[in-house]
């Protein structure tokens, strides 16, 4: 199956799929920047999906999808690619935004439609580090994953597991993907309401982060992880990060912050403060590094 749609702004393709991409061995999404593909997996409510998206000669945009899923996958296609966003009344209050905002007039935050496939990976990385949160998000869609319908010559690629293949995992295997009991218990209480929880993407911004945090083990942060994702929440900023508050501290005032501290810089901003923090992520700017990185913890040994 295929769609052709022609967005009515300038498209950044592969700015707009980067958030969803975890890690650059992510087996659900590969960006190939040479050729402006983009392959993308998923579940869906008619199983599993996947849709090649590249840009066309006139401009727009042309998605091919394979699998059960496929139909649904391109149904979603535009706000994928950020059509539903709406960034009005939204005032610059910093150079750097004002000047990214400038430089990026086009920034979208786009919107997958599907919570349970951004939810499984936002577990995954709560607490430790991206090394170790994306190699147990490779390793449980390798093993408890399937492989991703599409053309012969396609990148190797999986379908995240289902709720019901995440419910039937064995403890060891948790352990063997370097999960903790944690993090755990969390995706566990999640794939047995995996269908309602669906319903966040439905009714977006507080609402949906409310509905989504009734599930034991799913905190501010990792709901704002996925209604950012889900439904391209522009107020859904990431408190408790290890990163962002001093990232948002360094760019805004050349100092590190905390979280409370972030969110009286970000104020002005609502309610649109993580489309804030999107444009000081998509600026460029580093902080500066001061000492060794965070070592990352093998659960697999422990």
């Amino acid at each position: 199956m295929t769609r052709r749609w022609r967005p009515d702004f300038e498209l950044d393709l592969l700015g707009s799929l980067g958030p969803l991409r975890r890690g650059r061995g992510d087996p659900t999404l590969r960006i190939d920047p040479e050729l402006g593909i983009c392959w993308r997996t998923g579940t869906t409510a008619d199983g599993p999906a996947t849709m090649a998206i590249r840009r066309s000669p006139d401009g727009g945009v042309e998605a091919t999808g394979w699998g059960p899923g496929a139909p649904i996958m391109l149904d979603g296609l535009p706000a994928l690619l950020g059509a539903a966003d709406d960034d009005t009344g939204f005032v610059a209050h910093h150079p750097l935004i004002e000047e990214t905002r400038r430089r990026l007039p086009n920034l979208r935050l786009g919107a997958t439609g599907r919570v349970w496939d951004i939810l499984l990976p936002a577990v995954l990385e709560q607490k430790v580090t991206g090394v170790e949160a994306r190699r147990s998000w490779r390793e449980l869609c390798w093993r408890f994953g399937t492989r991703a319908p599409g053309p012969p010559d396609m990148p190797k690629m999986w379908v995240p597991p289902t709720p019901a293949a995440v419910r039937a995992i064995p403890d060891w295997e948790w352990h063997r993907a370097g999960v903790d009991s944690a993090r755990r218990r969390a995706l566990l209480a999640s794939a047995a309401v995996a269908h309602r929880l669906e319903r966040a993407a439905v009714l977006g911004g507080t609402a949906g982060r409310e509905l989504l945090r009734l599930v034991p083990g799913i905190g501010v942060w990792t709901a704002a992880e996925v209604a950012q994702r889900a439904w391209g929440d522009p107020d859904a900023v990431s408190v408790g990060d290890f990163h962002i508050p001093s990232v948002v501290g360094w760019a805004l005032l050349g100092r590190p912050l905390d979280d409370a501290g972030m969110l009286a810089v970000l104020a002005p901003y609502a309610p649109q403060r993580q489309r804030a923090v999107r444009y000081i992520e998509a600026s460029g700017f580093r902080r500066p590094r001061f000492g060794p990185r965070f070592a990352a913890k093998d659960y697999r040994a422990m």
